[in-house]
């Protein structure tokens, strides 16, 4: 049984030295790490939490139902 956790205590050994020799390596491939699972886990999280996303910006002018009327007045004579 010892042989089989060998693999993973050996490990847990490796990086628990260089959290200590080499800190900000081991901390950066430890965000690097977390950033894909946050991609997975938050937006479920978000949306529970009653999160609803913004109304998109228009990207044209609404234009009115109705007839145009030709423009009359201030010099359109």
């Amino acid at each position: 049984m010892a042989s089989i956790l060998s693999p993973f205590r050996q490990t847990y050994r490796y990086l628990q030295r260089q959290a200590h020799e080499s800190p900000v390596i081991f901390f950066s491939c430890v965000l690097g790490a977390i950033g894909p699972l946050m991609v997975i886990t938050v937006p479920p999280i978000r949306t529970s939490l009653g999160w609803k996303p913004a109304e998109s910006i228009p990207t044209t002018y609404p234009l009115p139902n109705r007839p145009r009327r030709p423009v009359q007045g201030y010099e359109d004579e």
